[in-house]
């Protein structure tokens, strides 16, 4: 269940939520797709590690192929997803200190960019809510309409009033506090407290979130009707008007990007056998053997590991599809998308309607759990990953456990700094966010084949599935193929077309 402190978090807050309001509710099949086909290739990655003893990267280094350094396709690929996960935890560090920033600015001139900011953001969102209701993309009254001219007129003379506010550092300075704090807990490595903390924190937002949800269903002109509900699982693709490719919108494309970090993400289904050894699975095990103990302490502990990841599965499908429906419900209607520094109060809106005045503040508390949480938990992984890749090529030594722990400590350090400048050069978290999508549904193709091939060549066959689940993985693996070629394609004829 550690996993899902960290895969409830960009994936969910903001890729799937941009997604949402891109495409309403068209894609709520891929998303839900997206969260539950993964799952396959994560237990069998898992089944493979904790009866083998190897870890991921090991594992995947002995997939046949030509070979570079020690190194075959696989890991040298995943060199670049370590890049972009990296990244991507900039993007998330980059959101808790906008979240930090807006709740408790540090400085006078924070505070008064925040409030240009809000009266800019709410005038824009007022603005689009009158759009849907003229467009009748939301029900109306006569006097609903009134008095959103009458807020748009008093918000349109305040902020041609108010002075243009420089930029505030307050976001940058939270975010290098808090990858200190990040950097003082990573060495003190608790995993049986990060574990608690974790689950603490992603599971009293996602309740909150699923309860925004269901409250939202009261509100007739916000609810979720069953006909957009069967039309998202539908099949369907969102309808783009010239306009909005010309502006380079591409619901399509925010929807594969976000298929590679929702639910269990590439860097996750990487990095969770990792959290199988490390809890004791593979150890309480033992070494491989062929004696009929062995084989029962292997299936006994198979089961627990199931349990951990349909349970993880569980929670972080329910908050994925609770995301993307308030994106649709709310951001898709009202046009508004979650991008550069307005992320965090762009996405805050989608609790409005039900919490009113006090929807920033628990909007404000939920992101900072849920994103800390997640950037904790993945830079932890990147650094036992990194330690792992770099023994396996040879461009370090690892004699004892001791020397491996103690490297692990300082990679959690550097990386996580190295997060925090992507952040401050780059200031574009949802970009970070879905660069790193792409790369990891790019990976996806590659991890499901290394599943087909331990299933069928490696795996201890006293421990091999039925027929169903086999039939499972070639699912996955296809809707992987699918996915990363789409994406491969469209990359490289927009990068030669341009």
């Amino acid at each position: 269940m550690i996993l899902a402190g960290s895969i409830v978090g960009s994936g969910e807050l903001i890729a799937t939520t941009r997604t949402g309001a891109e495409a309403n509710f068209s894609f709520l099949w891929l998303i839900l797709l997206g969260c539950i086909v993964k799952v396959f290739t994560q237990i069998e990655l898992a089944r493979y590690a904790i009866s083998s003893g190897k870890t991921t990267l090991v594992m995947l280094n002995d997939v046949p192929g030509p070979k570079v350094r020690g190194g075959n396709l696989i890991i040298w690929f995943w060199f670049l997803i370590f890049v972009a996960t990296l990244a991507q935890q900039g993007g998330i560090v980059g959101g808790v200190g906008q979240a930090l920033a807006i709740s408790a600015p540090l400085t006078e001139q924070g505070k008064s960019y925040n409030e240009a900011l809000d009266n800019k953001v709410n005038l824009q969102v007022s603005k689009n809510l009158l759009a849907a209701y003229e467009a009748e993309r939301l029900e109306s009254t006569p006097e609903k309409t009134t008095a959103i001219k009458q807020k748009i007129a008093e918000l349109e003379k305040v902020v041609a009033d108010q002075k243009a506010e420089a930029k505030s550092n307050d976001p940058v300075v939270w975010a290098t506090i808090l990858t200190i704090v990040a950097c003082i807990l990573l060495v003190w490595g608790n995993f049986n407290f990060i574990e608690k903390f974790c689950m603490f924190l992603v599971c009293a937002f996602t309740l909150v979130t699923i309860f925004n949800l269901i409250a939202l269903q009261a509100k007739a002109e916000w609810a979720v009707t069953m006909k957009e509900f069967i039309g998202g699982m539908s099949f369907g693709m969102p309808e783009v008007s010239d306009a909005e490719k010309a502006a380079g919108k591409s619901p399509l494309g925010t929807a594969l990007a976000t298929f590679g970090i929702i639910g269990v993400g590439a860097s996750e289904l990487i990095a969770y056998p990792y959290w199988c050894l490390e809890k004791g699975y593979g150890k309480y095990i033992g070494p491989h053997e062929n004696t009929d103990t062995w084989l029962g302490r292997a299936k006994g502990w198979m089961k627990v590991m199931q349990f951990d990841a349909w349970g993880s599965m569980i929670v972080y499908t329910f908050c994925t599809l609770a995301f993307y429906l308030l994106g649709a419900a709310i951001l898709g209607r009202t046009g508004m998308v979650p991008e550069g520094s307005e992320m965090i109060r762009t996405l805050s809106v989608m609790y409005e309607p039900v919490f009113g005045k006090s929807a920033q503040s628990i909007f404000l508390i939920g992101a900072f759990a849920v994103l800390f949480s997640t950037f904790y938990v993945a830079i932890a992984a990147q650094s036992r990953l990194f330690v792992d890749v770099t023994s396996l090529l040879g461009f370090q030594k690892l004699p004892d456990e001791a020397t491996r722990y103690r490297r692990i400590k300082v990679c959690n350090v550097v990386f996580a700094l190295v997060s925090l400048l992507f952040f401050i050069f780059v200031s574009k978290p949802v970009l970070l966010v879905l660069i790193s999508g792409v790369m990891q549904s790019l990976m996806l193709p590659l991890l499901g084949g290394s599943v087909l091939y331990f299933r069928y060549k490696k795996t201890d066959r006293r421990l091999l599935p039925g027929r169903i689940w086999d039939t499972m993985l070639w699912v996955s693996f296809l809707c992987f193929a699918v996915v990363g070629t789409y994406l491969l394609s469209d990359k490289l004829t927009k990068f030669f077309a341009g």
